[in-house]
Order: structure tokens, then C-alpha cells, then sequence
């Protein structure tokens, strides 16, 4: 594991660690120099930087969010539960996004050989801990919240002054 390298991202800029059991640390290039904040690795791994973006791409919308916001509370689900637990979410929309999931390895699917077929969905560890990076935008988010409407307050004033005055000409 020592050799493994992931990029994180937590702020605007992204920063390469060396990933050791349960510590990671900036890691210096040969040189004895440090990464310069938002550069990407000389030595990048166009795979890995096509997997982040694919991932972000499948993970970062509204629905996956909210499944896996709910399955970490609520802990295993059966379907209807976990659309009900969910919300407006429809039966088409949950299938795809728990089918998209558990391909990612977010969640697992459990079938009972019952009748009528029972179903249930739970977080893997590896959803889990995709869980508690999302917790860290959530933190941010609640912390930020202030400020952010009060920025998007100004934009919209600006917005209808500019607008006013486009009007008045």
C-alpha cells in the first residue's frame, strides 16, 4: 500500500499523498521538493485520472447522494423502503441509480428466495467510506451556508441592477 498514490481533493487545489495504513502525508518529489497545490503528478496514472472523473461523473448526482445519505442512517433497506426513506425518487430512477451502485461496488443486493422475492440493499464498506467522504461537503456545506447566500443574495441583486439598467437604455 505504501506505493499506491491517490489524489485528494478537499479543497480547490488538489494535493498528492502517499496512502500508508491509516496515515497519509504529503509525499516530497525526488528532487526534495513539494508538489505545487492544484499540479497534477508528473507521473500521473491516465487510468486512475479517468477513473476519478468517471466516478465523480456517476456518484455526484442528486440520487446516488441521497441513497447513499440514507443507507448509512438507516442501515439495510428493502427496495420500497429505501424509496419511501429516499422521497420523489421514482421506482425507475431508484432501479437505475441501486443497479449503477451496486456495479460500483457502493451497495450490495441481497434476494431472498421467498415469495413474494424479498430485496434488500446495503452499503458495502466501500460505499461507506464513500459515505463519510461526502460527509466532509455536507460539514462544509453547513458551515458555508451563510456565506453562500449571502454571495448568491449579491449575485442575484447584481443581476437584476444589471438587467434595470440594460432596461432603461
Amino acid at each position: 500500500m505504501a506505493n499506491s498514490i491517490q489524489r485528494e481533493v478537499g479543497t480547490p487545489n488538489i494535493y498528492t499523498h502517499q496512502m500508508e495504513s491509516d496515515v497519509s502525508k504529503p509525499i516530497a518529489r525526488p528532487d526534495g521538493n513539494w508538489p505545487r497545490p492544484g499540479s497534477a503528478p508528473e507521473d500521473h496514472n491516465p487510468a486512475i485520472e479517468a477513473l476519478v472523473s468517471d466516478i465523480i461523473g456517476k456518484v455526484a448526482d442528486k440520487w446516488t447522494m441521497l441513497i447513499l445519505e440514507t443507507l448509512q442512517e438507516k442501515g439495510t433497506l428493502r427496495f420500497m423502503q429505501l424509496g419511501k426513506a429516499v422521497g420523489t425518487i421514482s421506482q425507475k430512477m431508484l432501479t437505475q441509480t441501486v443497479r449503477q451502485m451496486e456495479e460500483d461496488g457502493l451497495v450490495s443486493r441481497t434476494v431472498y428466495p421467498v415469495i413474494p422475492p424479498r430485496v434488500e440493499y446495503a452499503l458495502t464498506s466501500l460505499g461507506e467510506s464513500l459515505s463519510a467522504a461526502f460527509c466532509g461537503v455536507w460539514l462544509w456545506a453547513e458551515t458555508h451556508h451563510t456565506e453562500i447566500q449571502r454571495a448568491r443574495q449579491a449575485f442575484a441583486a447584481a443581476r437584476r441592477d444589471r438587467l434595470d439598467a440594460d432596461g432603461a437604455r
